[in-house]
């Protein structure tokens, strides 16, 4: 690890995950990096988190004053959405639109065959809760009533008197000119200052009023969670640190709690980009990505290097119509809880067991058997994790499984294996989610898995799926940390301009990109980069007149003349082709219409170079018993369990086999191989020869 210098300085990126907390150090001059795992503390993150940096500190790196950096990666926004904690929220909109959010979208989940037997859920704000405002725009900004200053004084008085101090504010055709909203703002913060607002034209500005309710208000609803969790942190580190965004960039703290909705999904974003670095630097530009933590799984697809970006995610039930990297999640962790239904079938998920208590071989009080469980009894994990930091029992996980497997009528190896298989079913109806659904073939991408319990199914999910092979990095628990230190500071900025192409004015165009230009250059500049370092990164959403729904594509720097145009309209006909099948290039029936037009201002950072390994001298694999699914039950073999630490590049291992390390397994099934890259990562892939 090399003892404290007078020169060295590091940065570290702190992942909070529902069961862990990953900490990854990197050596700025020698580029070393050092990884640690912590449990996490769900009652207060901020205290993983600080055990974490102590710990990783503790190990002989020096001291805070040795840190050039903090990244950090929170689920602290996720969560309170994802557990629907949202209270005592108000909303206000303009007069005559208090019901925007009871009507919402006709869309019915699991289409129309369920619309007889669904019932919409709560709203994020009940009726009684709403209130209006007159005054009103039209769709370009002009003013057709003025703003009713008297109303909104007794609607913020309202608010006052019943004590709601998280308000929404969406009036119409704000996204065209935010004058009302910031007039409602003003009165709100001299009439009830101790209320936190957000407003939709800084949170979203881009038309479709549901939408960009709910989005603001999901933005108001976790602001005070979020503030308060980053004074927490503040105080104890005392120094500035960043927090990852959804969109794949990072922001400072400072900055982050003016708009807390872009964090969720921060860790699984941290993640991703993590892996597509790894990944491109052992030759696979594309992949897909499989984070398999404690409590979830999170899948995307890395497409050239880069993650893709969606505005069409939600958080939970709610639409959030930020960019944010393409990533499904879905609830299959090594926590996860396997039960038996009404019905007496056996199900896995998507309830966990998380860090607290945790699986019973946790030995922490759990009652339920978990994946994790299933996985110690058949012998594919270790009596133990993080190296024998937390020893397992594994007499309680065989109890359990024993138990269960009563209840279903089944052995107990019987039991296991289809706990495990049903987890892999549903990580691979995740995949196929981002993949067959977007119109890509599953097969033409290696995965690349990690997490801690990302890699325990590879060898199932190659089969499953018909992939070419799976890629585990070294030390895969702390992939999403290490992500944390591959990011640059990143933030968007939309503007709704809708406009048939046959009616395009290119001067407004220039003059909407102009705009978006400077504030994201502002922001850059708060952020400490020189001019000569920003980059600003064009996009536009457009569609076929008549449409209901935009392709978004990239828009090229540079003078925005016709020729200009003549490539965005391009790329656009060829991306529709690519996702739909079909196109209306040279068809003058179908003007194409230009909706919204986005900007992301870019702050680059020195990515972490990754090392070649060096060989290392070989030892011999300690054995213990493991059962792999075959015909009929399965079979336990005496197999070989190899260190991870103790392979070389060229070693290639055969299965029955499992290879071990600090943070995570990978249990090597009869009929494949796994072989050991230049940059140390795992290969598998099916066939022994």
């Amino acid at each position: 690890m090399g003892r404290h210098g007078d020169m060295r300085s590091f940065r570290i990126g702190v992942d909070t995950g529902g069961t862990f907390t990953d900490v990854v150090a990197v050596d700025e001059s020698t580029g070393e990096i050092v990884t640690t795992k912590t449990p996490s503390t769900p009652a207060n993150p901020a205290d993983g988190f600080m055990a974490g940096i102590e710990k990783i500190l503790g190990g002989g790196l020096g001291d805070l004053s040795d840190v050039t950096g903090i990244v950090h990666g929170t689920t602290v926004a996720t969560n309170q959405l994802l557990e629907d904690r949202i209270a005592d929220l108000g909303f206000v909109t303009t007069e005559g639109f208090e019901f925007i959010l009871e009507i919402a979208r006709q869309s019915v989940p699991d289409g129309y065959g369920n619309s007889y037997f669904w019932v919409k859920p709560p709203r994020i704000v009940p009726v009684h809760r709403v209130k209006t405002v007159g005054g009103r725009l039209d769709h370009l900004g002009a003013e057709v009533r003025p703003f009713d200053e008297a109303a909104a004084v007794q609607v913020a008085r309202w608010f006052k008197e019943q004590g709601i101090t998280a308000i929404g504010v969406c009036f119409l055709h704000a996204y065209a000119n935010p004058d009302h909203e910031l007039r409602m703002l003003e009165v709100l913060e001299r009439e009830h200052p101790e209320a936190v607002v957000s407003i939709s034209s800084e949170v979203l500005r881009e038309y479709r009023e549901y939408e960009r309710s709910v989005t603001t208000l999901v933005d108001a609803a976790v602001k005070p969670t979020m503030r308060r969790y980053i004074a927490n942190l503040a105080d104890r580190l005392h120094r500035p640190f960043s927090v990852m965004k959804s969109n794949g960039g990072v922001l400072s703290a400072a900055e982050v709690v003016h708009q807390p909705i872009t964090t969720v999904l921060s860790g699984p974003a941290a993640g991703a980009l993590g892996a597509a670095l790894v990944a491109s630097t052992a030759g696979h530009p594309s992949v897909i990505t499989l984070d398999g933590g404690g409590t979830s799984t999170d899948v995307a697809v890395v497409i050239d290097g880069e993650p893709s970006l969606t505005t069409e995610g939600t958080i939970g039930r709610y639409p959030c119509k930020i960019p944010m990297i393409d990533i499904v999640t879905v609830g299959a962790g090594g926590g996860s809880i396997a039960w038996v239904s009404p019905e007496g079938t056996l199900k896995v998920g998507p309830k966990s067991a998380g860090a607290d208590p945790g699986p019973l071989c946790y030995g922490k009080g759990g009652t339920d058997v978990t994946v994790t469980d299933a996985h110690v009894f058949l012998g594919r994990v270790p009596p133990h994790l993080l190296g024998g930091e937390i020893p397992l029992d594994a007499q309680a996980a065989k109890e359990g499984i024993v138990s269960l497997a009563g209840k279903l009528g089944l052995s107990p190896e019987r039991c296991a294996t289809g706990i495990l298989e049903i987890s892999a079913f549903n990580q691979s109806n995740a995949i196929r989610q981002i993949t067959v659904k977007r119109g890509l073939d599953v097969r033409d991408f290696p995965l690349v898995a990690f997490g801690g319990s990302g890699p325990l199914l590879a060898c199932r999910l190659i089969d499953v799926l018909g992939l070419t092979s799976v890629i585990v990095p070294p030390d895969p628990g702390n992939v999403s940390a290490f992500g944390l230190l591959t990011v640059d500071v990143k933030n968007d900025y939309v503007r709704t301009h809708v406009a048939r192409d046959s009616a395009l004015s290119l001067s407004k165009v220039h003059a909407v990109y102009e705009e978006l230009e400077v504030q994201a250059a502002d922001a850059l500049d708060r952020e400490g980069f020189p001019a000569e370092r920003h980059v600003h990164a064009r996009s536009a959403d457009l569609r076929y007149y008549g449409q209901a729904y935009e392709v978004r594509v990239a828009a090229p720097a540079g003078r925005i003349d016709e020729g200009w145009r003549a490539e965005v309209l391009d790329r656009f006909h060829l991306a529709h082709e690519r996702l739909y099948g079909y196109g209306y290039r040279d068809d003058p029936r179908h003007d194409v219409e230009w909706v919204n037009l986005r900007v992301s201002g870019i702050g680059p950072i020195t990515r972490p170079a990754i090392a070649v390994r060096d060989a290392v001298p070989p030892r011999d694999p300690v054995h213990r018993d493991v059962h792999y699914e075959g015909p009929g039950e399965g079979q336990w073999w005496h197999a070989p369990v190899h260190r991870r630490a103790d392979l070389s590049p060229g070693d290639r291992i055969t299965g029955p086999a499992v290879i071990e390390e600090y943070g995570s397994t990978v249990p090597v099934h009869p009929f494949f191989t796994a072989e050991v890259d230049r940059h140390g990562n795992l290969v598998i892939t099916r066939g022994t020869s």
